[in-house]
């Protein structure tokens, strides 16, 4: 989910006191807001009813401080990074922090960027270190104020450390849940100083995980791990056609497997409740089902392409316009290529899965969802009733990648439970999931430069592709610009002469969705691509060339010249048993915040086969909270990217999709690991995005360094073995 050019953060304010001490006194000891910007992104989110404070700071009498955590942990982190924040300010640490996660609620828990409540597209630290600092910066205030006031004495004379409160000329302390209860009878204070890096002791160190522990003793419990009384399981397969509808169900083999309860039949899709999920199962592999295929039976992967790359020639909405680069591009030495990227799945380690338990005229879920306000809105459309009447209780997430960014799965969760007596845990197969899911887009890249004197002088940026803010979060799509498609095409950090981006919406009838990297997985793999493609015809290094356009970029010249440094991009690729020949590539993104630079090496067998040996990555995120974490999300994100420049695809014939698990859609395998090594570039900037870049740079990076040892250069991903064997 990119951040929107047009949707900048408003500031937060502390919310107003009457408010505050409405929930103390609900809550007892010291609760602390933040007043959000309460404009509406979309008319389907619920909007929060009743008085209640957007509580993110609950400081009690007695036990830990409690964090309303307002963005989703899905193994990326953030549970951690923001009670870091939060509790460098309040001089607590992290073991005196209780995560909470945020209930259903955008007006009081929304995102201040997006103004939607959604975890995504590497924003969170963005969007969330100020309030967070300013709310524990706030608590620790009012409490040295309750101290100094029931002391008499300056609060100048205070300081704070591990939650307690000392008098240095007495010596006396207190916690401070002793003085809870005067703080929150003080009016907040208007505004309050944050600290300086300098005094920071948390923001910026190695710090360990605050929900490791459960998950490393078993007590963490993920959506796909609920339990509920009387809960029965739910096994679905939907039509393997695109659109396609049931025509006719024979239920009788199914009854009779034992342990199946009940067959639901929905007009698009088909459901066997049993006492276990093996019951289920079997009972859906029993059933005779007749499926009506509908407009799609014909649908085909190379009609997709072909659709896409007609729709690239057509008339395109002007993103960026400077100079004349169609009139520069009409003459001298032009350079041309195009780039496509395929649909691909999420395929997160836990499926899809929702628990629903419809009764009394409402409706509890049990979900991992990045969208809490999306899955309630949705669950009370499907059943008819307010939003008020849904609960959903967030569970951490096993893995998002942005698949979790739609309530879809929940909404045939909720469809499926109101046919059952009691809750049902619905769970979809890893082939359900992959078949079903809402894939990333198909995208064209079109690109042309003119090249003189090694440098080059005119651009032009065509991006060709379906419009997924325009579905979910339109005030982002404006005057016919989807601003994700064209993250990363628009602003490039080079200096690149006359230059025209133009953006071509053409949407097909594939369900599509956020994919971890989103739009600059499109338009980073093709520029960067594409300047190795000049380098190569000019006869110029390809760090060199993109050196020479870094000039006025001093903070993107410099994870360049990091990554190629660490790499020793001068010597020469070591021999690899991997394969005869072998390539070094490089790339450079500034997207999501961050600038990433990546050098990539390979090995490639004469079959065609590449081995992925080696990548560096240099980053600088601006101000990094946990260096630990960017890291860990650096090489997750590399091994992510790896499995889809080498492996990942999905296609269709017949309208159905041909994969179906890991034996056709392949992840990286842990004997491909390459080694990877990660240097993070001290900056005073603010924080950026880090869940996805790795994702986006590592591709580019990879297919330059096949580029480099075989003269092939990727243009269709994924990888081709047969086009690589035959440059031998």
């Amino acid at each position: 989910m990119p951040r929107s050019p047009e949707m900048q953060p408003d500031s937060p304010s502390l919310s107003r006191r009457s408010l505050l001490r409405g929930a103390a006194a609900v809550l007892g000891g010291l609760v602390i807001g933040i007043e959000l910007p309460a404009r509406r992104a979309r008319a389907d989110e619920p909007q929060a009813s009743g008085a209640a404070v957007n509580a993110f700071v609950h400081v009690p009498a007695q036990g830990p401080v409690s964090l309303i955590m307002p963005a989703v942990e899905m193994g990326q982190g953030v549970y951690t990074s923001q009670a870091m924040c939060m509790a460098e300010e309040l001089d607590i640490g992290l073991d005196q922090v209780q995560a909470i996660a945020a209930p259903p609620d955008r007006e009081r828990y929304g995102h201040p960027i997006f103004y939607v409540q959604a975890t995504g597209g590497s924003t969170t630290t963005m969007a969330w270190t100020e309030p967070l600092r300013k709310a524990g910066a706030t608590a620790r205030a009012m409490l040295v104020a309750a101290a100094a006031d029931a002391w008499n004495v300056p609060a100048s004379e205070l300081t704070t450390e591990q939650g307690v409160i000392t008098h240095r000329p007495t010596g006396r302390t207190v916690r401070y849940g002793e003085v809870a209860d005067r703080a929150a009878a003080l009016p907040p204070p208007a505004n309050v100083a944050l600290k300086s890096p300098d005094q920071f002791r948390l923001i910026g160190t190695r710090a360990k995980r605050i929900d490791t522990p459960d998950k490393v003793t078993g007590k963490t419990v993920y959506g796909i791990d609920v339990m509920r009384p009387g809960m029965k399981f739910a096994a679905l397969m939907a039509s393997p056609v695109l659109g396609g509808k049931v025509e006719h169900v024979d239920q009788s083999p199914a009854l009779k497997v034992a342990g199946v309860r009940q067959v639901v039949v929905l007009d698009d899709m088909v459901a066997v409740v049993g006492d276990n999920t093996w019951a289920a199962e079997q009972g859906l592999r029993a059933l005779d089902i007749a499926w009506a295929a509908g407009p799609n039976a014909t649908l085909d992967q190379a009609q997709l392409w072909a659709d896409t790359e007609k729709a690239s020639e057509g008339p395109g909405v002007t993103v960026r316009k400077e100079g004349d680069a169609a009139g520069k591009l009409r003459s001298g030495t032009v350079v041309e290529a195009t780039y496509e990227l395929p649909f691909l799945a999420h395929t997160s380690m836990e499926t899809q899965n929702c628990t629903v338990h419809v009764h009394d005229g409402g409706c509890e879920i049990w979900v991992g969802t990045q969208v809490p306000g999306f899955a309630q809105a949705g669950a009370a459309q499907v059943l008819g009733i307010p939003p008020e009447k849904v609960t959903v209780h967030n569970h951490l997430i096993g893995g998002g990648f942005g698949g979790r960014l739609e309530a879809a799965p929940i909404v045939t969760a909720t469809r499926i439970a109101q046919k059952v007596d009691g809750p049902v845990k619905v769970i979809w197969s890893r082939e359900q999931d992959i078949r079903q899911d809402m894939f990333r887009p198909l995208y064209h890249n079109r690109l042309k430069a003119r090249v003189e004197n090694g440098r080059i002088t005119a651009w032009q940026h065509r991006v060709t592709g379906p419009s997924i803010l325009a579905r979910w979060l339109p005030p982002a799509f404006k005057d016919g610009i989807d601003s994700d498609a064209i993250d990363g095409a628009a602003e490039p950090p080079y200096a690149l002469g006359d230059m025209l981006v133009e953006y071509i919406r053409h949407e097909n009838v594939v369900p599509f969705s956020f994919w971890r990297g989103v739009g600059p997985n499109s338009t980073v793999f093709s520029v960067e691509s594409f300047l190795d493609r000049i380098a190569r015809q000019s006869n110029t290094d390809p760090l060199t060339l993109r050196r020479g356009m870094l000039e006025k970029n001093p903070r993107g010249l410099a994870v360049l010249n990091a990554a190629a440094a660490k790499a020793v991009w001068d010597k020469p690729v070591a021999a690899s048993p991997f394969g005869s020949r072998t390539g070094r590539g490089l790339s450079l993104m500034h997207a999501f915040g961050s600038l990433l630079a990546c050098v990539a090496e390979v090995a490639v067998t004469d079959r065609g086969d590449v081995r992925v040996t080696k990548v560096v990555v240099a980053a600088d995120v601006g101000r990094v909270i946990n260096p630990d974490t960017v890291i860990a999300q650096i090489q997750g994100g590399v091994v992510f990217g790896i499995a889809a420049v080498l492996h990942n695809r999905i296609t269709f014939a017949g309208g159905e999709v041909e994969q179906s698990n890991f034996n056709d859609y392949r992840l990286l395998r842990i004997n491909e690991m390459p080694t990877i090594e990660v240097e993070l570039l001290s900056s005073p900037e603010a924080s950026g995005g880090i869940g996805e870049p790795g994702t986006v740079i590592v591709q580019p990076a990879v297919a330059n360094a096949v580029y480099a040892a075989t003269g092939v250069q990727l243009t269709r991903m994924p990888l081709d073995a047969s086009l690589l064997a035959k440059s031998v």
